[in-house]
């Protein structure tokens, strides 16, 4: 119970990476509110409060932030993935992209941390993709290198207040997964290679990007802020040589 009597809000937790960071935390004793577009989902924890929340709207973020009293922990992980390049993105892609994925992220930082008490976490759910280029992505690739920056410096403008990191996960066993390698050639192909890449031999699941934001969350992590925390089964470690070669 590392987070018992302590608040958590995690944005996007219809499914996927937020679904799982808020079950997680509702396991180790926070008090969990999750948030989404839409109504609450089927399936959710009753014990889970759910809002509907559109992040990009920042007068809609600041309601929620008056009506939650703030919280403890924050995580960002509402986010919004197009697979193109930039010569095929259109302004509709980029609203959507960089509308969720960074002034998503701003809207709810910038009203969450004059309300969140001294020890405060704020967890961003980044990207390798923000460190190295995934093909056809260049919108998300992008937000993501944003992500990460606006990450350190809140970590340096609000410590010892609040402390901030990011989680960069891999190749997460997700929809948005599914639709990268959907742009393959040879999709089943592709995704034998790249399980090849990583020395877990598997791709991520929600849990594991779950266990590291629970101790992002917790006081274990007192001395960790400004960091991007890779979660990725190795692959990011790995020359470019498939090791399924030899």
């Amino acid at each position: 119970m590392r987070l018992a009597g302590k608040r958590a809000l995690v944005t996007g937790g219809r499914q996927g990476i937020g679904r799982g960071i808020a079950e997680a935390f509702l396991r180790e004793g926070a008090t969990v509110t999750t948030c989404g577009r839409g109504p609450r989902p089927d399936g959710l924890t009753d014990s889970v409060i759910w809002f509907p929340l559109d992040v990009t709207d920042a007068a809609a973020v600041e309601e929620l932030a008056i009506a939650t009293d703030g919280t403890d922990i924050l995580v960002n992980n509402a986010g919004v993935q197009v697979e193109k390049t930039v010569a095929d993105s259109t302004d509709a892609d980029w609203d959507a992209v960089i509308g969720t994925n960074c002034r998503g992220v701003f809207n709810m930082c910038r009203a969450y941390i004059p309300r969140m008490p001294e020890g405060g976490s704020i967890i961003n759910i980044g990207s390798i993709s923000g460190q190295v280029a995934d093909p056809s992505m260049a919108l998300y690739n992008a937000s993501k290198a944003f992500l990460h920056g606006l990450t350190r410096s809140i970590a340096v403008d609000h410590g010892p207040q609040i402390r901030c990191n990011a989680i960069c996960p891999g190749w997460i066993e997700t929809g948005m997964l599914d639709a990268g390698f959907d742009l393959a050639t040879d999709p089943k192909a592709a995704r034998q290679d790249a399980l090849a890449r990583h020395a877990t031999r598997r791709f991520g699941r929600p849990e594991d990007i779950a266990s590291m934001a629970v101790w992002l969350a917790s006081d274990e992590a007192g001395f960790a802020t400004g960091q991007l925390f890779t979660v990725d089964g190795g692959l990011t470690a790995a020359s470019p040589l498939s090791p399924g070669l030899f």
